[in-house]
């Protein structure tokens, strides 16, 4: 005996049709949330790389901070030392000229009573020649090692300024760690 076997019968169109829209919706659904869990995934990522570099760069900026405070710290040093050196300069420099101050001053009395007590006009004019002339070589003398005072003070007084400017261009012009 054969067997026929019965044909199934063809689903309706509505069927299909609707069986064609419930695997696209899965398809679609299965696309989105793969896309959502990449755009999640990569938003985790990009947070976490930006994370990463603003933690560089803080850290970088707080060490570019302290690198400029201790230079400046160091600048305020070398300013007040220099000013010091300028100080006691000065104070120097005063008692010279003080010094010498006195030594004409005292000079000039002596030479003073010895023209009160010359005895003749070539002897006043001798006094007041010689006076003259020794007044004139002692302010030259004077003057040069007073020049030689003030020079010394101004290089010594300049020299942790020097020093400071040379570091801090170097300092400044070193480009920033990556």
């Amino acid at each position: 005996m054969t067997t026929v076997t019965k044909a199934k019968p063809a689903p309706a169109p509505t069927q299909v049709f609707e069986n064609a829209a419930a695997q696209a919706k899965e398809q679609v659904e299965g696309f989105v949330k793969a896309g959502q869990e990449q755009a999640a995934k990569t938003f985790e990522q990009t947070a976490s790389a930006t994370k990463e570099q603003v933690e560089k760069l803080s850290a970088q900026l707080l060490k570019i901070s302290s690198e400029l405070q201790a230079l400046n710290k160091a600048n305020v040093e070398a300013l007040i030392q220099s000013g010091s050196i300028a100080t006691q300069g000065a104070e120097e420099l005063t008692r010279e000229v003080t010094a010498y101050a006195q030594a004409s001053f005292d000079k000039s009395v002596t030479t003073g009573k010895a023209l009160l007590t010359a005895k003749s006009l070539k002897e006043v004019v001798d006094l007041q020649s010689e006076y003259v002339k020794a007044s004139f070589d002692a302010f030259v003398a004077e003057s040069s090692r007073l020049q030689g005072i003030g020079t010394r003070v101004a290089t010594a007084a300049l020299t942790p300024l020097k020093d400071r400017v040379s570091v801090t261009v170097s300092t400044l012009s070193k480009p920033i760690a990556a």
